[in-house]
């Protein structure tokens, strides 16, 4: 089975700011993840991706808040994204 993309989305933020949103089901989970997804939800600002969350094959399930890389615990699909757009909104100016 080739990976099935379920969600694919692009949010303009502002002038110079969006987030990109890619989730897909995967035949096996991806090296160092327990579930059957791989994912990748960027916060990019002026150029810069500022705010990550992935699983990157070998690195299992982790976030990148600025230069900072620390685990994170997948638990289902509406947690991660909800827990993206939560850090989103921390990152953005009030």
């Amino acid at each position: 089975m080739r990976a099935e993309l379920l969600l694919q989305e692009r949010h303009q933020i502002a002038e110079a700011a969006f987030a990109t949103i890619k989730i897909w089901r995967v035949a096996e989970p991806v090296r160092g993840s327990h579930h059957d997804l791989k994912y990748s939800l960027a916060y990019v600002v002026s150029g810069v991706c500022v705010l990550r969350y992935d699983n990157e094959a070998g690195k299992g399930d982790h976030r990148h808040l600025g230069d900072q890389e620390m685990p994170y615990r997948f638990s289902t699909p509406d947690a991660l994204l909800a827990d993206f757009w939560t850090d989103v909104d921390r990152w953005r100016p009030q």
